[in-house]
């Protein structure tokens, strides 16, 4: 039987946690006070304005509690504003405050340092390579 050290989707997994440990102690070190999911939900909301809330779940791999909770974080600490949509009262209209649009600017120097060190000695063919690799998994997973 192979070990854990074997897989490759283990290592794969392994690099990606350990960059997300990585990358929110950087944010608790240089005073941040925003989680790399939370992060996540406004740079997506930015991105797409009119992205529903299951959007954001996919587009961050959160499931649709964890996104309803990560929202309402953000709603709080004033990152977003959330208003009913006039068409659904089911649903919300989520907007990215000024406070957000200032945390993600502040934060996006930090998040670029932080892949600079992750991909240190990584050549970009060997980058080319990795995603070329890691999208095939994608569309075989399909």
């Amino acid at each position: 039987m192979e070990k854990l050290k074997d897989i490759t989707f283990y290592t794969i997994d392994k690099a990606i946690r350990s960059y997300r440990i990585y990358a929110q102690k950087q944010l608790k070190a240089f005073g941040f006070k925003i989680t790399i999911d939370q992060w996540l939900v406004i740079k997506s909301i930015l991105e797409n304005p009119n992205i529903s809330q299951q959007e954001i779940g996919e587009m961050v791999f959160k499931d649709n509690a964890s996104v309803t909770r990560i929202i309402e974080i953000l709603v709080r600490s004033e990152y977003l504003e959330r208003s009913e949509n006039p068409e659904d009262r089911r649903k919300s209209n989520l907007k990215v405050t000024y406070s957000g649009k200032q945390i993600i600017k502040k934060v996006h120097g930090l998040v670029l340092e932080n892949r600079k060190t992750a991909l240190e000695g990584i050549t970009l063919n060997d980058l080319g390579i990795l995603n070329k690799t890691l999208n095939q998994i994608i569309k075989n997973c399909k």
